[in-house]
C-alpha cells in the first residue's frame, strides 16, 4: 500500500477491505487523490492528510488535477475532515 494510502486510512481509521465512499458522490472511491499534485514537483511533503482525498474513478477524472476544481476539492475534503468520517 502505498504510504499516502495508509495517511489516509490511518487517519479515518480504515482497515484494508473496508469500504470508502468517493468524498464527491458517496460511489465507491478507487484513488487517494492528491488535491495538490505531488508530481509536481514530485515532493513527498504532499501527503498530508489535508492533502488527500478519496475519488471514485469517475471524479477523479472529471475534477483530479484540474485547476479549476482545486478550490472546490478542498472545500469538499475540508468539510470531511471536520465530521471527521
Amino acid at each position: 500500500m502505498r504510504n499516502h494510502t495508509k495517511i489516509y486510512h490511518q487517519h479515518f481509521k480504515i482497515t484494508p477491505g473496508d469500504w470508502i465512499g468517493c468524498e464527491i458522490c458517496n460511489e465507491t472511491a478507487v484513488d487517494i487523490h492528491h488535491i495538490n499534485p505531488r508530481g509536481m514537483g514530485g515532493s513527498k511533503t504532499k501527503d498530508v492528510i489535508e492533502n488527500l482525498m478519496a475519488l471514485c474513478r469517475e471524479c477523479h477524472v472529471c475534477f483530479g488535477d484540474k485547476k479549476k476544481y482545486k478550490e472546490v476539492l478542498k472545500l469538499v475534503h475540508q468539510n470531511k475532515l471536520k465530521s471527521g468520517q
